[in-house]
This record gives structure tokens, sequence and C-alpha cells, in this order.
């Protein structure tokens, strides 16, 4: 078995007692102290996550906006340095190789893919790139920490004051005492919070003056799991990459449509326009359970006793305290108000299917 992979950040984790696990070929914090306490914590005060072992993938070169252009379903010809798109990697089929952002940099993009799709991923675009257009895989020089949380500008206007002024989805290049860094205005939790980027050996420092930085504010700054990252994105229903979509979905059947762009050429555009034409078979929506039981990944979903779909993710909400889930559903019963069951060890539970995300977000536009 290979051996997993460790963050610069490892040695913290455990000193901190985190239980930790394998993700994706890494060994990563499932959590501290509790999901519900790291996730409520994000949700009124502030909390930090190591990403590192998120994917970064660099293309450049000159033309490297319309060869990219190609392999992504939102168009990255419109977007300024300093700007970021949530996009799509598809193949002919249509089917999702991977959601990714796209952060427009001076000099060319970098992308943010999943952990466990960074190989196949760098891979299918050195493929198809044409020269001088190139793609350099930096994942194993740069290190991620996010912060998340009502408090994170508070907190991170003591590491870099412009911040403050940064809107969401947008970025800007800086230095942390004497190295280079990226902060963006993004997150996975649906609340307001950074992104940052830095050199992978300046990740534990960057941990300690971020605590520093919340201390300054008199704030807490709580470590977080992927236990909280995971109840923290399923309450804004955003999709993960292995449960909600896959090579086998299309961003259409997944409510991802908004982030397809027909009016320019991309690798499963065709595929994607002959489906809008036809319509699709299935639609992913969410549900709350209205009988006890916690919905998981594989559970089989059911309509006037005939099997019509599967969950693909599902927990217990730390903030509605309420069984939530995502499954993909004939597009006849994707309409908010509709009662599925769903068969949870072997018992029927009934399930309302509702719109929009579970918790309101509280990004920062």
């Amino acid at each position: 078995m290979e051996e997993l992979r460790k963050t610069p950040l490892n040695h913290i984790h455990k000193k901190m007692g985190a239980k930790m696990i394998p993700f994706a070929g890494w060994e990563m914090p499932l959590l501290y102290e509790t999901i519900s306490s790291e996730h409520q914590k994000v949700r009124t005060q502030a909390g930090i996550f190591d990403l590192t072992h998120m994917g970064e993938l660099k293309i450049y070169g000159k033309g490297c906006e319309l060869e990219l252009a190609k392999l992504t379903t939102n168009d990255p010809t419109k977007l300024s340095p300093g700007k970021i798109q949530y996009s799509l990697l598809c193949l002919p089929s249509g089917g999702i190789i991977d959601d990714i952002l796209v952060y427009r940099l001076e000099d060319g993009f970098l992308l943010v893919v999943n952990a466990a799709n960074t190989a196949k991923d760098y891979e299918w675009i050195k493929s198809h790139l044409r020269e001088p257009v190139k793609v350099e895989n930096l994942t194993d020089s740069l290190a991620l920490i996010a912060i998340q949380g009502p408090d994170s500008e508070k907190i991170m206007v003591n590491i870099e004051p412009a911040v403050s002024e940064l809107k969401y989805y947008n970025f800007l290049e800086t230095k942390i005492q004497n190295f280079r860094a990226i902060l963006s205005r993004t997150g996975y939790t649906g609340e307001d919070g950074f992104e940052i980027y830095i050199p992978w050996d300046e990740a534990p420092k960057t941990w300690e003056l971020l605590g520093e930085a919340a201390k300054i504010a008199g704030l807490s700054l709580a470590p977080v799991g992927l236990g909280a990252r995971d109840t923290l994105r399923l309450e804004m229903k955003y999709p993960l990459y292995g449960n909600d979509i896959d090579e086998s979905t299309t961003p259409l059947e997944a409510n991802l449509e908004w982030v397809v762009k027909f009016n320019h050429s991309f690798i499963g555009r065709d595929a994607l326009f002959e489906q809008k034409a036809s319509g699709v078979k299935k639609r992913l929506v969410g549900f709350v359970a209205l009988d006890r039981g916690i919905p998981r990944q594989g559970y089989p979903i059911f309509y006037q006793e005939k099997k019509v779909g599967v969950v693909t993710s599902g927990t217990l909400s730390p903030s509605l305290k309420k069984n939530i889930g995502m499954g993909y559903v004939p597009p006849a019963l994707e309409k908010p108000g509709t009662v599925i069951e769903l068969l949870i060890r072997e018992k029927k539970v009934r399930a309302e299917i509702t719109a929009g995300p579970f918790v309101p977000p509280r990004i920062k536009k």
C-alpha cells in the first residue's frame, strides 16, 4: 500500500490531538474536538482549515486563455487578473472530470483542483494543450490554509489590511513577512472567508501568524477538520466530487448549468447542448428527512414503492438539527415539497425535497 502523503502542518494537527484519517492519498485531520462543535464555530466565529491536499496546476504561455477555454465549461477569457471563476472540466460525453477554481494571474492561470483528481486533471490538461502553452503541477510546492466564518475578515486584516476591500471570488497577491502569498475571498462553507496559498515550507509559520492575528483581534480561531468541512458544504448544497458529481454525471443533471457557457467551444459542449435540448433523465436535489434516520451515500430513493434514485451525500445538519441529504431523482420529482422515501437500514424514511441551500449563505459579495 502506498504511503500516505503528509501536509507541512501534519505535526501541528497531531500536537493538537486531531484524529487523523486517510483521504485522497493524504493523512488529514478528520476532527480535533467534535464535528458539531467545529461546525458551529465556523458558523458563529471563525475556523482554520489545512487544505494543502488540494491540487494546484499553473497554465501559462502565449494564448493560454484560449487553450484553457477549450477545456473548461465556464469562459476563462472573460477573467481579468485578480478574478476567480468556478468551472468544470468535462469529457466529450459531458461527464464531469472535476470541478475547479480558475484564478487569473498576470502571467497565466492557477487551477485549484480536487485532491483525488490532481494527477488525472494534470494528464488530461497536458494532453490537450498546444505549444507554447504549458501546464505545471505546483501541488508539491504550495500549501493552502483556509479561514472561514463571520469573524474571518477581522482576523485577516491583521495579516493584510487590503483584504477588507476584497470582493467575493477575487484575490490579491501580496507578501506575508518575506514570502509571497495569494489571498482569495473564497471558501466551501457558505460563510465569509479566505483561502491562503503560500510556499509549502511557510505553512507552519502562516498557521501560527493566523493564530496570533486572532489573538490581536481578541477573537477565537478554532482548527477544523474534514468532518465539519463536509457538513458545512452540505448545508450549502455545494456538490462534492466523488459523491454528488463524477464522470457519470453532467453539469445539467447536477444543477451546474450556471457555469456552462455555450457561447464558446469546449470539450463536452456538443453532448451538453444535445442534453439541454432533449432534457435530463435525472437531477440532483436536496432533501430534509421527515422521519428519524441519517441518509448516507448509496442509499436508495423510492417514490410510490418504486426505486427512482440514489442518495449521494447525507448528514445530521448541526445548524438545523435535522437530517439532510442530496441525491439524484427523475426531473418529474425535483419540485420542492415532493415527498420521497429513503431506504435507511431496511426501513423507509420519508423526506421532503427542498429548494436552495439548507442554510442561508453569508458570503460577502
